[in-house]
C-alpha cells in the first residue's frame, strides 16, 4: 500500500474506532450495535481494491480485538473483517468508481449479514454461545438496519476522501497522451506524422515520408481552381 492509503486508512480507522467504543456502544439500542469499524473498512475496500480491503480489514480487526472493553479471543474480528475486506474489494469497477449508489449499498447489507454470521460462527468453534443467547435473526436483521440507515452518511465521504488522494501514475498518463492527440491532432494530420512521433514512410517512394497532407491541400487547390475558371466563364458568358 501507499503511503497516503496508509496514512488515510489508519486516521480513518483510529477514529472509526473511538467513535464505535465511546458513543455506538452506548447508545443501548436493541439487538445489535451499529458497525462504524465495518462500514469505513467497506468504503476503503470499494476504492482501494481487494488487496486494500483485506489489509485495512485485518487492522482494523486487530485493533478492535484489542482495544477495550473487548471481551473475545484476539483475532476473531480481524479474521472476520479481513474476509469482508477482501469480498468488498472485489466489487470495485474497472474505472475506479461505481456508477450508482446502489451497488455500495448492496455491499454494505451484504457485509453487515455475512460478518455476523462469520462472526457467530467463529464464535461457536471457540465456545462463544453469546449469539445463541441473543438470538441470531434478531441480531442480523438489526444489524442490517442500522448499517444501511449510517451507511449514507458515512460510506460516500469515506470513498471521496479516498479517492481525492489517489494518485494513478498510467491513468495520468493515458489522460495526458489523449488531450495531446486532440489538442495537436490537426498538425499531425497536416504533416503526415503519426501520434508517436514518427514520419509515416511509404515503400513505393523509396523511404520518404508520406505527405498525405500536401497531396489533399494540391487536389483541393486544383478543384479551387477549376470552381474559379468555370465561374470567370459565367460571367464572360454573362
Amino acid at each position: 500500500m501507499r503511503v497516503n492509503r496508509i496514512l488515510l486508512s489508519a486516521a480513518l480507522v483510529v477514529l472509526a474506532l473511538l467513535v464505535q467504543v465511546s458513543v455506538l456502544a452506548r447508545l443501548q439500542l436493541p439487538g445489535a450495535v451499529p458497525d462504524l469499524l465495518l462500514l469505513t473498512v467497506l468504503g476503503l475496500a470499494m476504492v482501494y481494491g481487494h488487496t486494500g480491503g483485506a489489509l485495512v480489514g485485518f487492522t482494523a480487526g486487530l485493533l478492535a480485538d484489542i482495544a477495550p472493553p473487548a471481551d473475545h479471543a484476539v483475532g476473531r474480528y480481524a479474521l472476520v473483517l479481513c474476509v469482508v475486506g477482501y469480498a468488498a474489494g472485489l466489487t470495485k469497477p474497472d474505472t475506479g468508481q461505481h456508477r450508482s449508489a446502489t451497488v455500495p449499498m448492496l455491499v454494505v447489507a451484504s457485509a453487515a449479514i455475512s460478518s455476523t454470521l462469520l462472526y457467530a460462527g467463529v464464535g461457536a468453534l471457540v465456545g462463544d454461545t453469546a449469539a445463541r443467547q441473543v438470538g441470531l435473526g434478531s441480531l442480523l436483521f438489526t444489524a442490517t438496519l442500522y448499517d444501511l440507515l449510517l451507511a449514507p452518511f458515512t460510506v460516500p465521504l469515506i470513498m471521496a476522501a479516498a479517492r481525492r488522494l489517489e494518485r494513478d501514475p498510467l491513468a495520468a498518463d493515458a489522460s495526458g497522451t489523449a488531450s495531446g492527440e486532440g489538442s495537436y491532432g490537426w498538425l499531425i494530420a497536416g504533416t503526415g506524422v503519426r501520434t508517436n512521433g514518427k514520419a509515416a514512410r511509404n515503400g513505393r517512394n523509396g523511404g520518404k515520408p508520406a505527405r498525405i497532407g500536401g497531396q489533399r491541400s494540391v487536389l483541393l487547390g486544383g478543384r479551387s481552381a477549376k470552381n474559379k475558371a468555370a465561374r470567370i466563364k459565367g460571367v464572360k458568358r454573362l
